[in-house]
């Protein structure tokens, strides 16, 4: 999607610690202030959610398809399998 030059809202609901290890470029941190933002986005935006393993983040994207948004994703085995599939450089821990 990032390669094919896509520009998603791409979310890391990960705690602080775990995103001073390791972090995908580009991620916002999903706080009450991201949270906030989100809100006021239209609702096919594209919404990219990830966590440590993919379970906290889907949780995150169900919860905004509860709230009426139609274009939502969560990375698959989070930032664990981002960092195996994707890009070696990001840290695992």
């Amino acid at each position: 999607m990032l390669d094919a030059g896509g520009s998603p809202e791409l979310w890391d609901v990960r705690t602080a610690g775990e995103r001073s290890i390791a972090r995908i470029e580009g991620a916002r941190h999903l706080d009450q202030e991201g949270a906030d933002y989100i809100e006021q986005l239209p609702r096919d935006t594209l919404l990219v959610f990830h966590c440590h393993h993919g379970i906290r983040s889907q949780s995150a994207g169900q919860h905004f398809v509860a709230k009426g948004f139609t274009n939502v994703c969560n990375v698959v085995g989070g930032i664990e399998a981002w960092s195996l599939q994707i890009d070696s450089s990001v840290p695992r821990y």
